[in-house]
């Protein structure tokens, strides 16, 4: 960035473009394409309303023109001469706006000219001394344009050292006498912060410690501008483009001179927020690289005398503010912001304690104020109109410090890895955390703001979306450090927990498959897999079953609460359930009925059919699970859940309960159960008797409907069920099957012949052959009988003969 400053012509344009500032400080509208003809006409209003001294308002309109093409338009000597005729007279009455206006082109004759003439440039300062001396022109835009362009004229190469003089001594009376001038507006904060950027890169030592003094005190001052992330952005960015200058003309006594002044010594005058965002901006220039030798040891000096400064500042934060405990107070916040945000812009710093639990703060108070969010909108919610916290949600996403949230978190994972055991582990429980707190508070927040505030229940999200980037990006970092060979079993498995855990809470913000999601998964939950503990630690984080259905927190009183609604709790029970299959074999089947079962069965009957499906997967995965240390508790408990399981699952079918699911279920509980299970025979009467709820159209329409579905279900138990279990699905399925339509029966017996001649079963085919060829002759006979008859006879006698 420091090298595209050098190569614009204006540096206040710059440092509002890097700084992210939205406030414009064009003093008419910017035209891009100006015509040769509409410049001309321009100086032509302007020459001629000079030889008549009558400035009535087609000069001024002149003027606005050329400076609405001021990125486009080239000022040369004997204009410039024309301007600074216009600012010596004195016996004529101007519009105020043609002073400032006048001071913008020669700025940019200044800017832009190869070699501009000395004697030129001596009569301009002369001019504006005297334009300034007059208190009756002082306005706040005059006095940062003729900041701006003193700071401009001190910087030219080719002047003489009189000249420059002249011009620090005047951008320093103006500034010294006239703050409270330039602290009034916004928009003219980067002008000014130019002009002592251009005069501190001149080639004179003249009143430099003065220069310092105003740059970085005038934050203090009661009528001066106050301290913001975006002035701090703007001075880190000046300080990395003067001191880049500095490295380039291998000026070291300038460069001792400022670290002596900024960065090595404390002044009370001094901002600190500003001499912090000045030493982030020193770091950053001098990681572009310079020369060798001796230069090269200065600038080591200089970066290493700005490490200290900013380890310093973070010493005194954390001294006075006690970061590490959340939240922290309103002197604290703008000071950690602005260390966030530098940090992010200036590249690898030294890693140091008090930096990590700074930049840790910075993050989960300021980067991501979720918990000031929170607490605001529940203590007012119903009190207080929404609309100024909606402002304020909308603010801060459109800031500059959390559209650099990204980079911002890069930092903090950089500090992390570098830091000491103990100093990790008071981070890493700040992140949990803060994790934790987030489902907690997101959980109210969006059950109160659904249906009522969309729109700004949608911002505070992406806000928490953020932050869940964050939360995996550290959580990656975390795997590196600890789960590797040489780290003890306790350690990985505490922090695989912990991870899992964390990402259970924050699992409601995840909308984009991460590369980094996926490798932290990963890696934790291979470790998890090793060993029961950590697998039984995080199934017992489980909110309780009782919190699920009938929450106890302050909010549940405000509205009515229905758990099936609550889609932060849900995503986070979505978690669970998809990540206990991967080590169900390591869960004891009293942790499972403890914990795990109540949870699952309330959710195979959540209307989300996605969360209904992963619930019977989660079932799937424990009947298929083998522990060889409780085998028989093990099954018997199986069994025991099956009949709750049918009963559960049918009940809410098809309304709720997915087909999907419901098939997955039972094929695995007829696979894994023992042969001839009482539980195997209640799942068959279960899914038959359920089938003959459906009216006869639904079992002989399309595959899709429900009652089909199930009847498709038992044909494929035919060939699953183990051989005591047959003969009674055998006589079930018959005696639905006999009450189908002619096409359906076709169509069943069709299928079965087909499986039937596809087995190679040879203890089950015998049987199903036998079985067919009486069910055919039961369907054949009924229909026969039906037609003679016209009447339907009772075939159950029939069956039960031939079978």
């Amino acid at each position: 960035m420091a090298r595209k400053a050098n190569n614009s012509f204006f540096l206040e344009e710059w440092l509002r473009t890097v700084s992210g500032s939205s406030v414009s400080g064009d003093l008419v509208k910017q035209n891009s394409a100006p015509s040769a003809r509409s410049i001309i006409q321009a100086w032509s209003e302007i020459r001629e309303s000079l030889q008549n001294q009558n400035f009535d308002s087609r000069y001024l309109q002149a003027l606005r023109a050329l400076v609405s093409s001021e990125s486009t338009i080239h000022v040369a000597d004997p204009q410039a001469k024309l301007l600074i005729s216009i600012l010596a007279f004195q016996d004529v009455s101007l519009p105020s706006e043609s002073y400032t206006l006048v001071l913008r082109l020669l700025y940019v004759w200044i800017r832009k000219a190869f070699r501009p003439s000395q004697a030129l440039v001596g009569v301009a300062v002369q001019a504006i001394r005297g334009v300034v001396d007059d208190r009756r022109n002082l306005q706040p835009a005059l006095v940062a344009q003729s900041v701006l362009v003193s700071g401009a004229f001190a910087c030219v190469p080719s002047l003489s050292g009189d000249v420059k003089v002249l011009c620090l001594e005047l951008l320093c009376r103006l500034l010294e006498e006239e703050y409270s001038l330039v602290g009034s507006q916004e928009e003219l904060v980067p002008v000014v912060l130019a002009g002592i950027g251009y005069a501190l890169s001149s080639s004179l030592d003249v009143h430099y410690v003065r220069l310092l003094d105003l740059l970085f005190g005038i934050w203090l001052k009661d009528e001066g501008p106050r301290g913001t992330v975006t002035y701090g952005l703007m001075i880190l960015h000046l300080i990395e483009w003067v001191v880049s200058g500095y490295m380039r003309s291998n000026s070291i006594n300038k460069m001792s001179l400022f670290a002596n002044e900024v960065l090595e010594t404390s002044k009370e005058k001094y901002a600190v927020f500003a001499v912090f965002m000045a030493a982030a901006g020193v770091v950053r220039a001098s990681t572009a690289g310079f020369s060798s030798g001796a230069q090269s040891f200065e600038i080591s000096k200089l970066r290493n005398s700005a490490e200290k400064r900013i380890e310093f500042v973070a010493q005194i934060l954390v001294s006075n503010g006690n970061v590490v405990t959340l939240p922290t107070t309103q002197r604290e916040g703008p000071l950690l912001k602005c260390f966030a945000i530098a940090l992010a812009r200036c590249g690898s710093v030294s890693s140091s304690a008090p930096l990590l639990l700074c930049l840790t703060s910075a993050l989960l108070t300021q980067v991501f104020p979720l918990g000031q969010i929170y607490e605001s909108f529940c203590n007012a919610f119903g009190k207080e109109p929404i609309g100024p916290r909606l402002i304020w949600v909308r603010e801060h996403l459109s800031d500059v410090l959390f559209k650099e949230s990204g980079a911002i978190s890069g930092a903090f994972c950089n500090q992390y890895s570098s830091a000491s055991e103990e100093n990790k582990y008071i981070v890493e429980n700040m992140i949990w955390d803060f994790c934790q707190n987030l489902y907690l508070q997101h959980r109210q927040i969006a059950m109160l703001l659904c249906g009522i505030e969309d729109t700004l229940l949608g911002d505070i999200e992406k806000i928490a979306e953020s932050s869940f980037l964050m939360v995996v990006v550290f959580a990656l970092a975390v795997t590196k450090q600890w789960l590797k060979p040489i780290v003890s079993k306790e350690r990985k498995m505490e922090t695989s927990v912990k991870i899992l855990v964390s990402f259970s809470c924050v699992e409601y913000f995840r909308h984009i498959r991460l590369p980094e999601y996926m490798e932290t998964i990963r890696e934790v939950i291979s470790c998890v897999q090793e060993n029961d503990a950590p697998c039984v630690s995080f199934v017992e984080s489980i909110p309780a079953y009782d919190s699920l259905t009938n929450p106890k927190d302050l909010f549940t009183q405000r509205i009515k609460y229905e758990w099936s609604r609550d889609d932060v709790q849900t995503s986070r029970i979505l978690f669970y359930l998809r990540v206990i299959p991967t080590c169900i074999g390591r869960l004891s089947a009293s942790a499972f009925r403890g914990v795990v079962a109540s949870t699952m069965f309330l959710y195979i009957g959540h209307p989300n059919r996605k969360v209904a499906r992963a619930s019977h997967t989660l079932l799937a995965a424990f009947l298929s699970s083998a522990k060889e240390s409780e085998e028989d508790e093990r099954t018997q408990f199986k069994e025991q859940l099956v009949f709750y399981y049918m009963q559960r699952s049918l009940e809410v079918y098809p309304e709720i309960t997915p087909f999907e699911g419901l098939a997955s279920g039972v094929a695995t509980l007829v696979q894994h159960l023992p042969a001839g299970s009482p539980a195997i025979f209640y799942s068959v009467h279960s899914l038959v008797e359920k089938a003959s709820t459906f009216s006869t159209e639904s079992l002989q329409g399309r595959k899709s409907d429900p009652g089909n579905q199930i009847l498709e279900l038992l044909l494929r138990l035919v060939s699953l069920v183990d051989i005591q279990v047959l003969p009674y699905l055998m006589k079930s399925l018959a005696q639905l099957v006999i009450k189908l339509p002619k096409e359906r029966q076709n169509v069943v017996l069709g299928e079965l012949y087909g499986q039937v001649a596809e087995s190679d079963d040879v203890i089950r085919k015998p049987s199903l052959v036998s079985w067919l060829q009486s069910l055919n002759y039961l369907c054949s006979n009924n229909r026969t009988e039906v037609l003679a008859s016209g009447s339907t006879i009772d075939t159950s006698n029939q069956l039960a003969a031939r079978l």
